[in-house]
């Protein structure tokens, strides 16, 4: 499991970092996705937010990558996956498997960190 959770860490800190430096320099060229999520992406990227979103993921995978702060970076990247899977679901179909992929990725190394992350699992704090 040892293994396998230092790959998964490897392979999602990557990801994130790759899609992040992306965001910012765009050299994975990508189409515009049509509809609701082609829509939705305008309105991001008009504002400042995206900043703010890639940023977040540069920061997640960089922690991941160097193998510091696992912890926090697992609980930084968590929104950050929530938001692409739902953007996945219900905006864009044809990316929710490598969106499901990341997901599991993410369980995999929160289920080798549980004992930094059971903290966040209190039910009523002091």
């Amino acid at each position: 499991m040892k293994i396998a959770s230092l790959i998964a860490r490897l392979l999602l800190g990557l990801t994130f970092l790759l899609f992040g430096l992306n965001g910012f320099h765009q050299f994975i060229p990508m189409p515009p996705p049509a509809g609701v999520a082609g829509q939705f992406l305008a309105a991001v990227v008009a504002s400042p937010y995206w900043v703010v979103i890639f940023a977040t993921q540069v920061i997640g995978g960089l922690l991941l990558l160097v193998g510091r702060f696992v912890p926090l970076a697992l609980v930084i990247l968590g929104p950050v996956i929530v938001n692409i899977l739902s953007f996945h679901a219900f905006m864009a179909p044809a990316g929710l498997p490598f969106a499901a992929i990341v997901t599991a990725l993410w369980i995999v190394v929160a289920i080798r960190n549980k004992q930094h992350l059971a903290g966040l699992f209190v039910a009523k704090s002091e």
